[in-house]
């Protein structure tokens, strides 16, 4: 799991990987963005990376592997997941636009309080994640696999869950709009308290 030291500014924040201060007192934010983007790609299996509160955009991770690692408060707009394998990692208050994860292995991963739109996880193994008080619009997560995922307390608004398993997907205190749940067994999901 990932070592959190503290910005060298004393803010409190965590530094990022490979340097004494957070994202935010970075003096060339981009040119960080950019080398933590290469050591990703170049390496392909990445562990204990810290890289919360950077902001990601067009980049392709496709399939990279990440264990253990903290993209709390990242953002990341228009970027390739395809073929991802994930464990252990945090994604909390992260936000994502019009980004790819389909055909992605995630597990045992946290999304509480993020924003998604305009995402896919189609044809993806989502199991035992947290999507607790996240706000999903336009997402789709066709023919995927989301075992023991939990959506409690989270906004999804026009989006799909077409022939998935939600098997143990923990729905309770959820806001749901226009959701299609076509040809998946919505009957072992959890959607009020007492379901079982």
């Amino acid at each position: 799991m990932f070592t959190l030291s503290l910005c060298a500014a004393g803010c409190g924040q965590a530094a990022i990987t490979g340097s004494n201060l957070c994202f935010a007192h970075q003096g060339n934010p981009e040119l960080e963005t950019i080398r933590i983007a290469d050591y990703i790609t170049e390496h392909k299996i990445i562990a204990d990376l810290n890289a919360q509160m950077i902001h990601f955009e067009n980049i392709d991770f496709s399939r990279c592997q990440f264990d253990g690692c903290n993209f709390k408060q990242a953002r990341f707009s228009m970027c390739v997941f395809t073929g991802t394998k994930m464990r252990m990692s945090f994604f909390d208050f992260a936000d994502f636009s019009s980004c790819d994860f389909s055909k992605s292995d995630l597990q045992f991963l946290s999304f509480a309080g993020s924003r998604i739109h305009n995402c896919t996880f189609e044809g993806s193994e989502l199991l035992h994640l947290n999507f607790l008080g996240t706000s999903i619009f336009e997402t789709t997560f066709d023919n995927s696999n989301l075992y023991n995922s939990r959506f409690i307390n989270s906004t999804i608004m026009r989006s799909d869950f077409i022939n998935c398993n939600l098997k143990r997907v923990n729905f309770h205190g959820s806001r749901r709009e226009e959701i299609n749940f076509k040809s998946s067994n919505t009957a072992e999901a959890l959607f009020e308290m007492g379901d079982e």
